[in-house]
């Protein structure tokens, strides 16, 4: 039976790799592992262990917490799947490299967002 914080955790792996632009062939050629056995993570049929995960937040170059990120909410939840311009939006702030640009620009729009909700 796949775990509620396997898939969870699966569908962040798959986001990372999306916003890093690259395919589940290249990953795995990165981690020396099968392109299946990053199909199975990413939708949670295989759990990752501790170590691989560390790995693959290394490669992404992200905290490993980034994974676990909404578990808070409830691991039953089930998140939508980015949409194209989210990960287009993320993308090019990734890209960007000066990283106080980056947090102003997240600041920026996180008040627009609280603005057109009000």
């Amino acid at each position: 039976m796949v775990h509620p914080v396997d898939v969870h955790v699966g569908k962040r792996i798959k986001e990372a790799r999306i916003l890093r632009g690259q395919s589940q062939s290249e990953i795995a050629r990165e981690l020396d592992i099968s392109f299946q056995q990053i199909q199975k993570y990413e939708s949670g049929k295989n759990r990752i262990s501790a170590s691989r995960l560390f790995e693959l937040s290394q490669l992404f170059g992200i905290s490993p917490s980034f994974f676990f990120d909404g578990l808070e909410e409830g691991a039953d939840e089930r998140k939508q799947p980015m949409d194209a311009e989210t990960a287009r939006i993320a993308l090019a702030i990734l890209k960007i490299p000066n990283k106080r640009t980056r947090s102003l620009l997240i600041s920026l729009a996180q008040e627009v967002s609280r603005e057109e909700a009000s």
